[in-house]
């Protein structure tokens, strides 16, 4: 069983996003949980809306649903405090780190990146404009030199995640253009894969 979390110090970077489309990925690979650690519930939502490929569970409904699963996901309460982020990176076989490309992410991910210092974790720089806005390849070069590891994968800005949200699906299950964020999640995918395998 492999544990991914997805956790940061700044709400609104597609934390959940990214939880609910990791699980969708894995589920194509083995049987998958998520695990809503969020206080809103955001997922558990977005699960109750529609059909998503795997189970969704909170903290509390966590002990029981987590045996016989191949990957497990856990959705980060957001604005962890250094404890909690601790415990996720102790639990976590990777930790993922959504952040978008502004200069007021930047500080919140040079802090949490302190804190994990020597841990396996990857920053991810996720609704990302569209050429030629180039705000996102920015940030990743700044992150490559403070030191951070970065996932190569950037996730797209789409109008198709706010769809996906109301129909309570993921993106892969929609259809034309709206789908296109899903190319990137299976690239997201396939680069955590290799991390864990190399794990």
């Amino acid at each position: 069983m492999k544990v991914v979390s997805v956790s940061g110090y700044k709400g609104g970077v597609s934390k959940t996003v990214t939880a609910i489309h990791l699980a969708t990925f894995f589920s194509e690979l083995g049987q998958t949980l998520l695990i809503d650690g969020d206080p809103n519930g955001s997922a558990i939502s977005w699960a109750e809306k529609g059909k998503l490929p795997f189970k969704v569970v909170d903290q509390k409904g966590s002990m029981k649903a987590i045996g016989g699963n191949d990957f497990i996901v856990c959705d980060s309460p957001a604005r962890p405090d250094s404890r909690d982020v601790k415990e996720l990176k102790n639990g976590s076989d990777l930790l993922i780190l959504p952040t978008i490309p502004d200069p007021l992410s930047l500080l919140p991910m040079l802090q949490i990146a302190a804190v994990l210092a020597g841990s396996n974790y990857r920053a991810l720089i996720a609704i990302n404009p569209p050429k030629p806005n180039l705000d996102g390849e920015s940030m990743q070069a700044e992150l490559r030199e403070a030191d951070i590891p970065v996932f190569n994968t950037k996730i797209r800005r789409s109008i198709g995640i706010p769809k996906a949200v109301l129909a309570g699906v993921a993106v892969r299950d929609l259809t034309g253009r709206d789908r296109m964020a899903w190319l990137d999640y299976q690239s997201l995918g396939n680069e955590v894969l290799e991390l864990l395998t190399d794990g």
